[in-house]
């Protein structure tokens, strides 16, 4: 158990380390030499670069420590110290990593700062951790407000951000700082939920036995029937839940209309599917 532990100790310490250098590299790569200001604190950052010549990260890092100082009893102790950790880590992989600017289209620095940023910060996040004070801010003036939700705080701290980045740096560096928050925003998402192609398939047919003793012998999938009752007919009729691979679609659909061309089914997104057959917790 011990070993376990430390083993998930070092792999979160990992991400966060890893986060922090992709992360902190797309600021030098892409956004300081665009000043594209992606809200929160290093926003703030890079529009004191532009005024003052000040350097991103370290400014970041004065701004955040007094929030985890005055928010750190809000997300507990051991979560702030791996805040503080990335925080730290972060602001300064963003000033002293050696890297040269990579373009100077504002258009690509966006989007690819976006995507950099957006794994950097997905595996902080995965390690259990953030770069940023404004998410404990959000929650003290969540407990002190409870009608201003934290999501809702940190959306208008961003935007007063990228606002004040469009009087300073300029109106069009404004408008790409909002391109690349919703990049990094789905680039997160990606990270946190993982990349896997696999498909839920919920499957409502009067042939659901056949369909079922078809998919567990031909296709080796786990089934599940949920208990359903028709809303129309009052008939109740199980609905056939099964999770299969995206590879694998083609040969569940056939099966489903060999079995019953008039049967009901919809497939969705499975980002994520641990268990037999597919990954384990371990792995991740």
């Amino acid at each position: 158990m011990k070993t376990f532990k430390r083993k998930d100790l070092v792999f979160a310490y990992g991400q966060i380390l890893l986060g922090c250098l992709i992360g902190g590299a797309a600021y030098p790569l892409f956004m300081t030499p665009n000043n594209i200001a992606p809200g929160g604190v290093t926003g703030i950052g890079i529009i004191l670069n532009y005024m003052f010549g000040l350097p991103v990260g370290t400014v970041s890092l004065v701004l955040n420590i007094p929030l985890f100082i005055t928010g750190y009893r809000y997300i507990g102790r051991i979560f702030a110290f791996r805040s503080l950790l990335a925080t730290a880590l972060f602001s300064v992989c963003i000033d002293i990593l050696p890297l040269k600017p990579m373009t100077d289209d504002m258009l690509l620095g966006t989007l690819f700062g976006g995507v950099m940023l957006g794994i950097g910060l997905g595996l902080i996040l995965r390690g259990g951790a953030t770069t940023g004070g404004t998410d404990m801010l959000a929650r003290m003036v969540h407990h002190r407000l409870p009608t201003v939700t934290v999501g809702t705080f940190l959306f208008a701290f961003d935007l007063v951000v990228v606002v004040a980045a469009g009087f300073t740096v300029g109106t069009q560096q404004a408008l790409y700082a909002i391109i690349n928050i919703y990049v990094s925003g789905r680039i997160i998402d990606m990270v946190m939920v993982g990349f896997s192609g696999n498909k839920a398939c919920f499957i409502m047919s009067a042939k659901w036995q056949e369909i079922t003793s078809r998919l567990l012998s031909e296709m080796g999938r786990g089934v599940t029937q949920l208990k359903a009752r028709g809303a129309y007919t009052m008939e109740e009729k199980p609905v056939v839940l099964c999770v299969v691979s995206r590879q694998e679609v083609t040969t569940l659909k056939r099966i489903v209309e060999n079995e019953d061309p008039f049967a009901f089914m919809f497939i969705s997104d499975a980002h994520e599917a641990i268990g037999e057959g597919f990954s384990t917790i371990n792995e991740k």
